[in-house]
């Protein structure tokens, strides 16, 4: 009767353990729950994954209830499975385990790595190491942004390897990003999901916040395969931080600092069953070092998500900015106001006049579907409004040559971006990943200059795109290929495709000294469309152009990363970016000067990237950068004059330039140094002061926070703490020396 006994305990224990679910629960090294982590399930020894989960806001990935027919405990040895984690921010992390005798919860602490072995999103769309995308990937992670604590974009992207940012003044002014040599429009931007560029690839990061951004992908080179219009260069994305303690969190903060700076914010997050949110709110006025400098920017998001059983979750995203920035103009070229011109002097002062405002707002809702062992569906539906307003009283005339001139003016523009995006994924092998998807865009919006009067100009536009894409993914032993195409269908340009093409070899496993040498090679084509601004307006010097092509970019890439002594990654690229069918404006009527944009201009970019990565500590690392960039414009509209004409170079695009950034992140305390080169690079006042250039400049940017205690944070930051006057864009001063200095509270959480 105890034998009998016994076998029945036994025997419903087993049948309890492979009927039960398998629970993995991510945390990061400070021990925090680890939410959107791709968990996967192997036997081990085979490289078909038995499970594909994603972890919940807590941390926690479930695998249901595992049957016997994919899990069977009794037959197979202690240590027969694994679990492999991939977490964006993270390196991957493999761990072996025994089903019959693991606990209630499995617990995986991930690792902070070299920026090459850390996980990303946005170079394949799916979670994958850094070093394996065929791409070049950079990323500011959680920690870092506290610590850099960015107004705005343009104020942390500019430490990252290969972007150059150029913000025309100070505080909210227009920052334009150029990288490898692409027009400051060849970007694409994406928020929580939602492309916040407007048509044609524009966005202006100096009024991006960055408050409460989770994290930051940066990914060079043409992407359009994956991203459609506008990733002619680069993609840059962002992500709002999610909730995650099971009791509610809720923070606030201020800060302040000299030229009138003063910020406040808070936040309610946290994490609850199979619910998680972030409610947030921030505002930032500054009244800049001169007149009409001031900025002020007020942001409202939230951050909501659900869980509807193992298979299904559902994500809310939203975020509203609200800016006004004074516009001074262009008014100090590299320290010089006065000008002697035909034989008069002219003295330049700030225009007082001109202001900028924004008013936009995002939405996205997500539903994620998983379907069998291997497949999962995302679905997102997006919307983003845009609404600027430039305008100019007159109250300030501006000083020109050409004498003294009052040009009031108003320059509206409102476009509004709505649709959905289907991606689905297939992970057939460990070693092979299949991703498809189909997006539909709804593009309406108006441009209108309602003054001066008699040269109004204005128009609205209406587009309905569609694109369908799909990519592979392999790697085979030492060989690996990721190749991808899309096809477009865009209202204004009609149908085109666009291919894309990486090979990685490791050429070398090495041992202590080099670690492993690895070749890559891609070929990739860009897209970009019209701006509605060159499509649609009609005044009385321009006509609207509706059969207008997109701008087109050929993209070739070559180079190699080295391992050295486990702790540093030398990785070295050279580019070349053929750009075609660029959009210029030329003259139709001579008489009445009345013009058109036409696809005709054609430039060519190419130059090297240099980057040495490491990681001294787990809590220490440093990121250096050069890059090369040389420009020249292969074909220009007849009649076109310096700096435009045929045979110069791209205004605004350094020949050399270069970052760096140190970050220490520990229990009690953090830093971060960040250093920014800009070489000497071809610009114009445009005004006919002959002013062709801006000098090269150094930035040093430094911050930190010390810990007072669980509840209180103290923190600084310092920008330009050298001090020196520098313009990104010639004519418009930037911020001398600034600081600013708060505290952080935080009650509730864990």
């Amino acid at each position: 009767m105890r034998a009998l006994r016994a076998s029945l305990l036994l025997f419903v224990s087993l049948a309890a353990a492979s009927a039960a679910d398998l629970k993995v629960k991510v945390i990061d090294p400070q021990s925090a729950a680890v939410s959107g982590a791709q968990v996967s399930l192997f036997s081990k020894g085979t490289n078909t994954p038995l499970k594909i989960a994603t972890a919940s806001a807590e941390g926690i990935a479930t695998f249901g209830e595992l049957r016997s027919g994919e899990l069977k405990s009794g037959e197979l040895p202690s240590g027969s499975y694994q679990i492999q984690v991939l977490a964006p921010g993270f390196a991957p992390q493999t761990s072996d385990f025994d089903f019959a005798a693991h606990p209630d919860v499995i617990t995986i602490q991930l690792h902070l790595a070299l920026a090459s072995e850390t996980v990303v999103v946005t170079a394949t769309r799916t979670p994958v190491a850094a070093g394996e995308t065929g791409a070049d990937v950079s990323t500011l992670e959680n920690g870092q942004l506290e610590t850099m604590n960015p107004v705005a974009a343009d104020d942390a992207v500019r430490f990252l390897p290969g972007a150059v940012v150029n913000t025309a003044g100070q505080r909210g002014g227009l920052a334009s990003l150029f990288v490898r040599g692409g027009n400051s429009n060849y970007n694409k931007v994406i928020v929580d999901g939602v492309s916040v560029t407007e048509t044609g690839g524009t966005i202006d990061l100096g009024t991006l916040s960055l408050a409460e951004a989770g994290r930051l992908e940066f990914l060079r080179g043409a992407q359009s395969t994956l991203y459609g219009s506008d990733a002619m260069s680069s993609v840059l994305q962002v992500w709002t931080r999610t909730g995650s303690t099971p009791v509610p969190e809720f923070r606030f903060g201020a800060d302040a600092g000299n030229y009138g700076t003063e910020n406040g914010y808070a936040s309610l997050a946290g994490s609850r069953g199979r619910f998680d949110y972030n409610v947030f709110g921030n505002q930032f006025n500054t009244s800049g070092s001169g007149p009409n400098d001031d900025y002020s920017n007020s942001l409202e998001g939230m951050n909501l998500g659900a869980s509807i059983g193992d298979q299904m979750s559902l994500r809310l995203r939203a975020r509203h900015d609200n800016s006004v920035t004074g516009a001074p103009g262009a008014w100090n070229f590299n320290g010089t106001k006065v000008f002697d011109i035909f034989g008069a002097t002219y003295v330049l002062s700030p225009d007082l006049g001109a202001r900028s405002r924004q008013n936009n707002m995002l939405a996205s809702l997500d539903l994620t579907v998983k379907t069998g062992s291997n497949w999962a569906h995302n679905i997102t539906a997006f919307e983003y409004n845009l609404k600027t307003t430039n305008l100019d009283n007159g109250v300030s005339p501006e000083n020109t040559p050409f004498g003294t001139i009052d040009t009031p003016f108003e320059a509206l523009v409102n476009i509004n971006r709505a649709g959905f995006d289907y991606q689905g994924d297939y992970a057939e092998r460990s070693w092979a990943h299949t991703t498809i998807g189909y997006e539909f865009e709804d593009e309406n919006g108006s441009v209108n200059d309602p003054i001066p009067a008699g040269f109004a100009s204005g128009g609205h536009g209406l587009r309905l795109n569609e694109a369908a894409y799909a990519q592979q993914a392999l790697t085979l032993g030492r060989f690996s290929a990721i190749a991808g195409g899309r096809f477009v269908h865009n209202t204004t340009f009609g149908n085109i495709g666009v291919p894309r093409v990486a090979l990685g070899f490791q050429a070398l496993r090495g041992g202590h000294i080099l670690s492993g040498t690895r070749l890559n090679f891609s070929y990739a084509t860009g897209i970009k469309e019209p701006r509605f601004e060159e499509t649609f307006v009609s005044s009385a010097f321009q006509l609207p152009n509706l059969n207008l092509k997109a701008e087109r970019n050929t993209a070739l890439e070559a180079g190699f990363r080295q391992n050295l002594l486990t702790r540093f990654v030398l990785v070295a690229n050279y580019y070349h970016n053929l750009f075609h069918d660029q959009i210029a404006f030329v003259t139709v009527n001579p008489m009445t000067f009345q013009g058109t944009y036409v696809n005709l201009q054609k430039s060519l970019a190419h130059g090297a990237e240099v980057e040495m990565q490491s990681r001294l500590t787990q809590r220490l690392s440093w990121n250096t950068s050069y890059t090369y960039t040389s420009t020249q414009i292969l074909l220009a509209p007849t009649g076109s004059f310096p700096p435009n004409a045929q045979g110069d170079p791209l205004l605004r695009r350094p020949r050399h330039s270069a970052t760096t950034l140190l970050t220490y992140l520990g229990q009690r305390w953090g830093g971060t140094l960040g250093g920014s080169f800009v070489g000497p690079r071809p610009d114009s006042d445009f005004d006919g002061f002959s002013v062709n250039h801006a000098p090269g400049y150094f930035l040093l940017d430094v911050g930190g926070w010390y810990k007072v205690n669980s509840r209180v944070t103290l923190y600084a930051n310092g920008e330009n703490v050298l001090n020196r006057f520098y313009e990104e864009v010639t004519g418009y001063p930037a911020l001398r020396a600034n600081f600013r200095a708060g505290v952080r509270f935080r009650i509730g959480g864990e």
